[in-house]
């Protein structure tokens, strides 16, 4: 249940995000799933790759500051109110979302990648209550 995900720190100037993703293009390795989130001075691409620790290695190669961080991701309906359950189900059990993003691949599910401050008892709580969470072998195919 848990992702690897990696994030990237870029700096801010024409070409770094292009320069990741021919390195990981060049390599056979396939982006599933990102997110880019910037200040005035750098950006955070958070991705989630077909070979996770091979991309680790070829990006710290080319001196990119990279690293792997563990995150969930959930399969909730696509309709309104969907990742408000979900999210509510997860604050009245004490889980904190540091950040997530999401992405849709047609009209009735979304997958929903959470970066919760307890990985373990975030995994826990879903599947008490039920919820679908993405197989990292099934992230990876996508």
């Amino acid at each position: 249940m848990i992702i690897k995900q990696l994030s990237v720190f870029l700096e801010n100037k024409t070409g770094r995000l292009n320069e990741v993703t021919q390195i990981l293009g060049s390599a056979g390795i396939n982006m599933s799933a990102f997110s880019v989130a910037d200040t005035s001075e750098f950006g955070i691409l958070r991705v989630i790759v077909s070979d996770p620790e091979k991309a680790l290695s070829i990006l710290k190669e080319a001196e990119f500051s990279v690293r792997l961080t563990d995150v969930v991701c959930l399969n909730s309906p696509n309709e309104p109110g969907a990742l408000a359950r979900a999210l509510n189900i997860l604050s009245a059990e004490g889980v904190f979302i540091e950040y997530l993003y999401a992405y849709s691949m047609n009209d009735k599910s979304a997958n929903i990648v959470l970066k919760p401050d307890n990985i373990e008892k975030c995994i826990e709580v879903l599947q008490a209550h039920k919820l679908e969470l993405v197989k990292a072998s099934d992230m990876y195919k996508i």
